[in-house]
Parts: structure tokens; sequence; C-alpha cells
């Protein structure tokens, strides 16, 4: 017994030696540190999302379905596909030009959006141009200026109010256009399983 526990000392001394002449492991790569979040990084996420989204659902209809509105159920007078699409669009410039103080680039007045926008390229474009516009107000957000007032038509709000009802109007009509996708169909590119 006094034999193995004088080896088991001298395995354990000798461990401990060898550890104390062995090269040290190298040190983990340091990584990239991730930047504080900010309002503007917050809400320009947000909008991020919502362009992914949106975008990726009026590109999963086909153009023949465009003008579809549904036929059956108390449907009576309500948008196409086509101008669910443009009505975002036309809404994200009225919001996010008022949260940067700016006038709309485009023509608003038709809630619609403009009658010349006619086929889906058309119209996944002007919806595209209009989240360039969101991002630019969304980073254009400071702690300072984020409760500032900016008016639209009659009303004023705080800038930050501004992008983020952008957010959540276009979340709104985005339910919508997965009803109208499903009714044709067509699983929304957000539904379909992952790889």
């Amino acid at each position: 017994m006094k034999l193995t526990l004088s080896l088991l000392v001298v395995l354990c001394l000798a461990l401990a030696a060898s550890a104390q002449t062995a090269t040290p492991a190298p040190a983990p790569a340091p990584q990239a540190a991730t930047p504080p979040a900010t309002i503007a990084s917050s809400i320009d996420r947000e909008v991020s999302i919502l362009e992914r989204e949106i975008v990726s659902a009026a590109d999963a209809m086909p153009e023949d379905k465009y003008n579809f509105v549904p036929g059956t159920g108390e449907f009576k007078g309500v948008r196409t596909f086509a101008q669910q699409v443009k009505h975002v669009a036309t809404t994200n410039y009225e919001f996010w030009a008022a949260a940067l103080g700016e006038k709309p680039a485009v023509d608003t007045s038709n809630e619609n959006g403009p009658d010349s926008i006619k086929t889906k390229a058309e119209v996944v474009q002007f919806l595209k141009d209009s989240f360039a516009l969101g991002h630019r107000a969304a980073k254009a957000l400071t702690a300072e200026n984020s409760a500032e007032n900016m008016a639209l038509g009659q009303g004023k709000a705080p800038r930050i109010f501004w992008v983020s009802f952008g957010v959540a109007h276009g979340f709104d009509h985005y339910g919508q256009m997965v009803v109208y996708l499903r009714m044709n169909n067509i699983i929304p590119p957000a539904s379909r399983p992952r790889n």
C-alpha cells in the first residue's frame, strides 16, 4: 500500500512538473466585438425584417396574379395584390419622409400608389425603393432627435414613431398579402421549410 501511495505521489509530482514546463496553449483568437445597439441600429433592424418578409412575398406572387382579389367571403372593395404592395410602398414614403422632415420623393396622393406603376417588376422596384428611404430614416435616428415631433399632413409625432409605425403598418398589410398568396396555393417564403 505504501508503494502504491508513493508511486501515486511521484506520478502527481511528475504531472505537475510537466504541466509547468509544457508549452502553454495558444490564446483564442480575439473575436470581433459586436457594436453596442443604438436606437438607429435597432429600428433599422426592424425595417430590414419587414423588407425581407414583404419583398419576398411580393416576389412570390406570379405576375398574372397581381390583380387577384379574393372572391369568396367578405372581400367587397378590397385592394388587389398589386394595390396592397403599392399601398405599403406609398405609406412607407409618407411615414419615412416625415421622419426625415422631407417631402416624399414620389406622388403619394393615391393611397394605392401611382397608377403609372403597373407591372410586377415596377411594383416590386417601387417597394424596394421605399425601403431604401426607410433605412435612411432609421439610420438618422439618434438619442437626441428621436423624440422630436415631425409633421405628416395635419398630424405630428416623434421621428421614432413615424419610422416604427411604418414597420407596424407594413406588417399589417404583409398579413393580408399572405392570405392572398395562400388563396393562390402559394406558401409565403417566410413560411417555407428551411433546409
